[in-house]
Formats: structure tokens, C-alpha cells, sequence
């Protein structure tokens, strides 16, 4: 009971806030006071969704796609998504094992909802995107987080895996490229840490929320080395998306079934409109814009990057993909909880802080996200740096 008597279930005490939306409702007030604030916390990108990506969700409303589609998605984009993985990835995958979704989380939820049962665990790094280990609790389970290093570029790896797996594991959640460390998995990493789950009759779930986000080398996807991993993904990040709420699940064969009835209990179908509008998110022309915007966050991260450095953070791995930065402000005497809310209120720039994300060294990292243009980001440099000769 909480002070009005009002019954809560026990789980919602385990499920913390997500802070940076806390952070970004303060920094808005700021800015509804007359502040300027330049916005490095949110992890959405700043362009719109592109035009022809709204034309055909404007064309679909006038045409009265407004009802459900089947609790699989819509054929016609299963069938699109899977026509993606065959012409970016060479790779031939059947579009029944695609399953449409309202939004990666949407996908997160059906995945574990098929694997977890009471008190079974689901290892993850720490840091990692935060959600994550509260979904796990919604199905009461456990996530065992699993405090991962710059040595390992904060991500899981076969030894770690082994390490920490036991009787009640049930699955390996891993992202690539990460949240919020923007670093990718190796394929033999990736491929080791399949093959341990499936000896153990448990799974590998790959988040590639960021998959099309990725700068230095080939992207690559976890179905190139295994058709036993549930892979997520989403129209969110590299298709622009955010607010249309679509993602997709690539899941083994057997699985589809379990998946589709959680599905039509869950939320029957996501969003029709939104549906018919990412069909055209596979078009060259699409396609063609967004390559450029991938371009641009490229330019962007090469710009933050070594001017953060310059500054004092402590970045020691260069991201691969995504938009983030984690930064370690151990060398500045702050506590990074201190640390973001004071260069919000003093400096007028939002940061994320580390404890957002687990545990393990939360309090000497922030999360920088280079979701802004690179004139807003020059302007957020230049009050990093009055700040820390001022005031640190």
C-alpha cells in the first residue's frame, strides 16, 4: 500500500524512473523560462522523419488504412524488411519469421514474454540501455547485469557469458551498436556467445535498434552468423521514426507462433498507418536521405569526440555507431548525478547521467548524445569549456 492506501504491485517499486526524460522535463522548463538549452541527452535524432516516408503514411490515412492488420504486421512490409536483409546484407530470410511491432520496446516485450518465467534470469551489460532490465522484471525475472569494462569496450563477450551463466539463465541480451557506449560486437564475439546460449537450451537476443547508424566499418547483423538469435530492430534511429512507434522482431522459425498469440494479447497489431508509411522507408530515395543523415552524424560524433577529450572526459573507446558518447568526469570531483544537473542549470546544456544506465561506474560517467546539429554542438562546447575553467 503507498500513503493513500492505493494497492501497487511490488514490481513497480523495482522499476526506476528513466531519468533522462526527468532530465529533458527540467530542461524544457528552463527553456519555457527564456534559457537557451542545448539538448545533448535525448536519443532522438533532430532531423524529421523524410518526405517520402510521410507522403506514404499521408496516402495510406486518405486511403482508410486505419484498421488492424494481421498481429504479425502487415505482409507487404514483412515481406519489405525482408527484401532489406537480402539486398544490405545478402542475406535470405523468410519473411514469416518477421514479426512488426510497436516499436523495438514492443519487441523486447514479446521476446521476453516468450522466454521469461518467474525467477529466471537474463544476463546484460552494465552499463546498458536501461529498460531493458526492467522489462525482465515485468515477467518476474531477474537481469543479472553483468559490469562490463573498457577492455572488453563495454560489451559482453563468450568469457563473460560463461562466467556468469547458470541454472536459472535463460538468455543473453546484448546490443550492437550499444547504448549508450555506441560500440559494436565482433562477429566471433557475437557467434561464440550464440553458440553458448544454444548449448544450454537458452538464446542470444541482439538489440540492432542502431543497425544503419554505424561509421567505420561494414554494418552487420547477428542473422549473417545464426538463425537461432532473436534479432530486434526498429524505424526509429536510422529510419527517423520515433514518434510513428514501429519495430520488428527477426525470431527462429519455432518461435513465430508463441510470439504471434503474446502479440494479439499484448497490443493485437502496432499502428496501421505507420505500417503503410515505412514501406516506403526501403525506397532509393529514402534510402538516399538517409545515408546522407548517417553521414552527418558521423561528422558530428568527429567533432565531439576529440573536443570532449580536450576538455578533460575520459572517452577511451571511439564509438562505432549509434549517436552517444560515455564520458568518465572522474578527473572533474563531481558525482555525475551532480555533474549533468549543474551544467543544465549553470551552463544551460543537458547531459545524461551515468547512473541512468546501471550500476557499475554510474557515478563517475555521462552519456553525451550528438542528436543536435553541429552549430548547437559548437555552442554546447564552447559553455562546456566556460564552465570547467570557471567553475571546476
Amino acid at each position: 500500500m503507498n500513503a493513500r492506501g492505493s494497492r501497487m504491485s511490488r514490481r513497480i517499486e523495482d522499476i526506476k524512473s528513466f531519468r533522462v526524460m526527468d532530465l529533458l522535463a527540467r530542461a524544457r522548463e528552463l527553456e519555457a523560462q527564456g534559457k537557451e538549452i542545448y539538448h545533448l541527452e535525448i536519443g532522438e535524432p533532430d532531423f524529421e522523419t523524410s518526405e517520402p516516408i510521410i507522403e506514404a503514411g499521408r496516402a495510406a490515412l486518405l486511403a482508410g488504412a486505419t484498421h488492424y492488420t494481421p498481429a504479425l504486421g502487415l505482409p507487404a512490409l514483412r515481406e519489405a524488411i525482408a527484401g532489406f536483409y537480402a539486398s544490405r546484407h545478402g542475406l535470405d530470410i523468410s519473411p514469416s519469421r518477421i514479426i512488426v511491432t510497436p516499436g523495438a520496446s514492443g519487441a523486447l516485450q514479446l521476446v521476453l514474454g516468450v522466454l521469461v518465467d518467474p525467477d529466471t534470469e537474463v544476463l546484460m551489460t552494465d552499463p546498458g540501455y536501461p529498460c531493458n532490465r526492467h522489462f525482465v522484471r515485468l515477467y518476474e525475472g531477474r537481469a543479472r547485469q553483468v559490469a562490463v569494462h573498457r577492455d572488453t569496450r563495454y560489451q559482453l563477450t563468450p568469457e563473460l557469458v560463461r562466467a556468469h551463466w547458470n541454472k536459472r539463465t535463460v538468455a543473453a541480451l546484448v546490443a550492437s551498436p550499444a547504448n549508450p557506449t555506441g560500440t559494436l560486437i565482433e562477429p566471433d564475439d557475437l557467434a561464440g556467445m550464440a553458440a553458448y546460449a544454444a548449448d544450454r537450451d537458452g538464446c542470444l537476443i541482439v538489440d540492432e535498434i542502431y543497425q544503419g547508424l554505424v561509421y567505420d566499418r561494414p554494418d552487420a547483423t547477428a542473422l549473417s552468423i545464426s538463425d537461432r538469435v532473436f534479432v530486434i530492430n526498429s524505424f526509429s534511429k536510422y529510419f527517423g521514426m520515433t514518434g510513428w512507434r514501429l519495430g520488428w522482431i527477426v525470431a527462429p522459425e519455432d518461435y513465430v507462433r508463441p510470439l504471434e498469440k503474446l502479440a494479439q494479447n499484448l497490443f493485437l497489431c502496432a499502428p496501421t498507418p505507420s505500417q503503410h508509411a515505412a514501406l516506403a522507408a526501403f525506397e532509393p530515395t529514402t534510402l538516399s536521405i538517409l545515408e546522407a543523415r548517417r553521414s552527418a552524424f558521423r561528422e558530428r560524433r568527429d567533432y565531439l569526440l576529440p573536443a570532449l577529450r580536450e576538455l578533460g572526459f575520459d572517452i577511451p573507446t571511439t564509438p562505432d555507431g549509434a549517436f552517444y558518447l560515455y564520458a568518465n568526469c572522474e578527473r572533474f570531483g563531481l558525482t555525475a548525478q551532480v555533474l549533468s544537473s549543474r551544467l543544465l542549470e549553470e551552463a544551460g546544456v543537458a547531459v545524461t547521467p551515468g547512473d541512468d544506465f546501471g550500476d557499475f561506474g554510474a557515478a563517475q560517467h555521462v552519456r553525451f548524445a550528438y542528436t543536435t546539429g553541429l552549430q548547437q554542438l559548437h555552442g554546447a562546447v564552447e559553455r562546456l569549456q566556460d564552465f570547467v575553467v570557471h567553475n571546476l
